[in-house]
């Protein structure tokens, strides 16, 4: 290729990472680059944090439509789902053109090792990490799939994995929007017999089987919803925004055992009112409240 074209589009930085999937989902996206920052004397001296950065090959869009135009009506989406303009941001969109520089392996310079407990750490795949005793590394590719580990909302199902081991050690794992993959793995790692991944994003599907071979583990990823397992399960995860856990809290109840436990991951603190109605009128209780603001999460059972 003889050039790409650099994306910018101002966000809210809670929303980093939904804004990011919606580029690798629709549009023709290598990376994004959610921040770059400047140090000077240790001390940071400029960050582009609130600036999301894309790497695009073409600026196709679904519709046709202009590329910028395409994610302000991708915003409208979001706000008919219950999202308020300061939560998401302006989403305003800078195209510029750009001479290819080895582009497809830039975006990754800003990645790094990540420790998301005190136990678990995520390597991406093209670096080295000498692990530590007592660690669990995990290996991965972002790809094209939401989740890399360094998100909030993902540490904090890994939380609750943590808080319940007997749930997960030796037992069945239900992950219900697995993405790339990332929390099967992690619950592989810990220990769990049986784990079964689905999401509804058929895109996201090879990323996460690559994922769990690159990490010489064994999970189930499959194309569906939680409305169509039939099995039962110790742990289930569901790492969602939250008008949908919202409408499938009937189904996450009627996965998971009677001693079992769900993990409610994905909501800001701003809409867990909506999460906590769903948990009340479906007869749930809740065990465990971790917070890393401004996202809060949920561990509930019968």
């Amino acid at each position: 290729m003889d050039n790409y074209y650099e994306l910018y589009i101002k966000i809210n930085p809670d929303m980093e990472d939904d804004v990011a999937n919606i580029c690798f989902e629709t549009l023709d996206c290598e990376g994004v680059l959610l921040e770059e920052q400047k140090f000077k004397e240790l001390e940071m001296t400029e960050t582009t944090r609130g600036t999301l950065k894309v790497f695009l090959r073409t600026l196709d869009t679904p519709d046709g439509s202009d590329v910028c135009e395409f994610i302000r009506s991708r915003r409208e989406e979001m706000i008919n789902r219950g999202f308020t303009p300061d939560e998401l941001g302006s989403w305003e969109c800078t195209v510029y053109k750009k001479e290819n520089e080895d582009w497809s392996k830039k975006w990754k310079e800003n990645w790094e090792v990540t420790h998301i407990s005190d136990k678990v750490v995520i390597v991406p795949s093209w670096l080295e990490y000498a692990q530590k005793e007592g660690e669990i590394t995990v290996s991965l590719d972002p790809g094209c799939a939401f989740g890399t580990g360094t998100h909030q909302t993902t540490q904090l199902c890994v939380v609750g994995m943590e808080q319940y081991p007997d749930k997960v050690k030796d037992k069945s794992v239900a992950d219900i929007g697995m993405g790339s993959g990332i929390l099967s793995i992690i619950a592989k790692k810990l220990g769990a017999e049986y784990v079964y991944g689905c999401d509804n994003d058929p895109t996201v599907i090879d990323v996460a089987r690559d994922n769990a071979l690159k990490n010489g583990v064994e999970c189930v990823f499959e194309l569906g919803t939680a409305d169509k397992i039939s099995d039962k399960f110790d742990f289930v995860c569901a790492n969602i925004l939250h008008n949908v856990l919202y409408e499938i809290m009937p189904d996450l109840k009627r996965i998971v055992k009677e001693d079992g436990v769900i993990s409610l991951s994905g909501i800001l603190n701003t809409k867990q009112d909506v999460v906590l109605e769903a948990i009340k009128n479906n007869g749930l209780k809740i065990l465990k409240t971790n917070t890393m603001e401004p996202w809060v999460s949920f561990v509930v059972g019968k």
